[in-house]
């Protein structure tokens, strides 16, 4: 008798930068974390609601986390890594070195971070133009996006900032330049904070009225022209450099990066769902919505065509699923469930047709938790079987990148794993019916309240 030598695994590192520790994760092909680690990065906060990071240190976390968790492991079974993380705003010269986002112009705090509120004069200054941009964004575009942001510098740091400043770019996309050493952009991060359309790519009469028409003039290479679908590759792979900073082999496929949320979705909504009696089995993947539930929630849900929601973000372009628009409704405050109930219904009457809800992050460790969103929505809920599903979802896109899956959607079947079904308790039916109804009732009241107080 001969044994068979037996084919290695391939493995893929996905790596999340949160708002305040970055993470990364060995996963296998079946979608399974193998190894994972993380470490904390700096936050500074000069003055209220201002908000920076260093570039530089996010990199170092990247690096030091990545080599902890590929330490030991054969570096020809690692095929590609992918990259997601917030999406806060990054300034560098034209030589690609850091560049202060504030007045005491420290170079290495060259980081906006995404909940940043300091341009809230010029965020109302934008929503005022009424511009036709505005009605992918839920017709108004918040505080936290990067033009209001870019208008801010201008305004505020002219000369020792926007003046030298050679590239802005969303975190997820300085993390995959980093890599490769090309500037490309990703579709979800230019689409879902940048105003990039797919119909039309930038619209130069947006940037114009609002005051940036700098950027237009060099055919937008500061904010970025070479636009890549997520998961796409990124170049040549990680250039030889990257690859000592991490401890990866050089020339393994880098993909086209997510805003962390998304990287959720992508690791959970497109799990193969058989032999689980849900409404959802033989229905496209649009039947489901993904809930990523962290200190804020994120719901995520996919259409064939653009459905245009009022207050929901998008409808985008292949932001998070190729060839599918997506729909963004959030919640800064997580425990709100009769808010996620108000959401879906929203969403369903602008045209989604949602019947199953899939769940990760932290608080979908709580068993009261998700069952309330099942009592709730009256929705069988999905958890995945890894808790990190984001961390899946990075891995998700550099298994992409590699080739080794035919499409995002065949990684997604493969590696999004199913972990429990948690089904509606009818029971409470009448008693949640009741008590939505009152929030409804208050939120108009609110609606009220508020156009009174507006006509002062």
């Amino acid at each position: 008798m001969h044994s068979e030598k037996q084919a290695p695994v391939k493995y893929y590192v996905g790596i999340d930068v949160g708002s305040a520790s970055v993470r990364a994760a060995l996963v296998d092909e079946f979608g399974t974390v193998v190894a994972h680690a993380d470490r904390p990065i700096q936050i500074w906060e000069p003055q209220p609601d201002h908000y920076e990071q260093s570039s530089a240190d996010i990199w170092a976390a990247c690096c030091s986390v990545t080599k902890k968790v590929v330490c030991g492991v054969d570096a020809s079974w690692i095929r590609g890594v992918g990259f997601d993380a917030t999406c806060s705003l990054v300034v560098v010269d034209k030589q690609f070195q850091p560049l202060a986002v504030n007045c005491e112009g420290q170079n290495y705090r060259n980081v906006i971070m995404w909940m940043d509120h300091r341009a809230v004069s010029q965020v109302d200054r934008i929503n005022a133009t009424q511009h036709r941009v505005l009605s992918y964004v839920g017709g108004v575009m918040s505080v936290e996006m990067q033009p209001p942001k870019l208008l801010w510098i201008k305004e505020n740091l002219q000369e020792s900032c926007w003046d030298k400043a050679g590239y802005f770019f969303d975190l997820p996309d300085f993390l995959s330049w980093k890599a490769t050493g090309v500037t490309a952009r990703s579709l979800c991060t230019v689409v879902c904070k940048w105003t990039y359309t797919s119909d039309g790519g930038w619209d130069d009469s947006f940037w114009k009225m609002i005051g940036l028409e700098d950027l237009v003039k060099d055919k937008y290479e500061k904010i970025g022209n070479h636009v890549l679908s997520p998961g796409e590759p990124v170049g040549k792979g990680l250039t030889p450099e990257a690859a000592k900073d991490l401890g990866l082999p050089e020339g393994i496929a880098v993909a086209a990066s997510l805003i962390d949320a998304h990287a959720g979705g992508l690791g959970v909504i497109g799990a193969d769902v058989k032999g689980y009696n849900l409404p959802c089995e033989n229905e496209p993947i649009t039947s489901r919505v993904a809930m990523i539930c962290g200190t804020s929630s994120c719901h995520m849900g996919v259409s064939e065509t653009p459905i245009f929601v009022p207050g929901v973000w998008g409808p985008y372009f292949s932001a998070m699923v190729p060839g599918l628009w997506l729909n963004e409704g959030g919640q800064s405050a997580t425990g709100k469930l009769l808010g996620t109930r108000h959401i879906l219904e929203t969403m369903q009457a602008a045209g989604h047709h949602i019947n199953t809800l899939f769940l990760c992050g932290g608080l979908s460790k709580n068993p009261l938790f998700v069952q309330m969103h099942a009592d709730i929505t009256g929705k069988p809920v999905v958890l995945s079987k890894e808790v990190e599903s984001v961390l899946v979802g990075a891995a998700i896109l550099g298994a992409c990148a590699s080739g080794d899956f035919a499409s995002i959607q065949e990684a997604m079947a493969k590696m999004g794993k199913i972990g429990r079904v948690v089904q509606p308790n009818h029971e409470h039916k009448r008693f949640y019916d009741k008590k939505y109804e009152v929030f409804l009732k208050l939120v108009e009241h609110q609606k009220e309240y508020r156009s009174i107080m507006n006509s002062v």
